[in-house]
């Protein structure tokens, strides 16, 4: 019987292919199974299009095997739940018969990543090995070249805005808004009227080839849209 794979997620930044570690790279090159979730048969994966020059090094390029599972971009956890089941079991048949996956994912792996929920449902049956990303917020702070936080400020993350917002408006220094998109105008007014904001600035597209820096919340609201609030 075959000696299992491994399980490798990786994260691959936030857009520059440049960002990707050395060793995403490495394991990139050599790995005989990617798997590049996308949202919907039309569209291509961006964690696809930041890997893809790695990926078109190799010798083998046409021969590697690439699986592209549907991550639908929906709220239903009980769908949610199956798409997760669904896409373990194609890594797990991968992995039984001794091959290696690296399932890639934009950012870090461990910050909102869809690579999350596979590996635990994969844990305990196989080897997983982590591979950590930069992530979109400390790049959009890079590309404004300004710190989040300092000293002894706290920094938080916040996916979506819901009724905790007096609280982490009270108690947060910096806050990053990593889905800028689903903020409402009405929430937007709240922050922006708030005493104490020094600065909010918003980076659509960050080290891509499109990237832009808007003082206050983006109008626009591209998928990858990113706030940052200081106090």
């Amino acid at each position: 019987m075959a000696e299992k794979g491994k399980l490798i997620g990786i994260g691959v930044g936030p857009g520059d292919t440049e960002l990707l570690t050395l060793k995403a790279a490495r394991i990139l090159k050599t790995v005989p199974v990617v798997f590049s979730p996308k949202s919907s048969k039309e569209k291509e994966s961006i964690a696809l299009s930041i890997v893809k020059p790695v990926l078109e090094e190799r010798e083998d390029y046409k021969r590697m095997m690439l699986v592209e599972p549907i991550f639908p971009m929906i709220e239903d956890k009980e769908e949610l739940e199956k798409v997760w089941t669904t896409a373990s079991e194609m890594i797990a048949m991968y992995l039984d018969s001794g091959r290696d996956v690296a399932f890639i994912t934009l950012g870090d792996t461990s910050v909102f990543s869809t690579y999350s929920y596979v590996q635990k449902k994969l844990a305990g049956r196989y080897e997983i090995e982590t591979v950590p990303g930069i992530t979109s917020f400390t790049a959009c702070a890079a590309a404004r070249n300004r710190a989040l936080v300092e000293q002894n400020q706290v920094l938080t993350i916040v996916p979506k805005i819901d009724d905790r917002l007096e609280e982490i408006l009270e108690y947060s220094d910096s806050i990053v808004l990593m889905k800028a998109s689903r903020n409402t105008s009405e929430l937007e007014s709240i922050i922006e009227q708030k005493e104490g904001v020094d600065e909010i600035y918003s980076v659509q597209n960050c080290t891509r080839e499109n990237e832009k820096i808007i003082e206050g919340f983006s109008n626009e609201k591209p998928y990858l849209t990113t706030t940052i609030i200081k106090f």
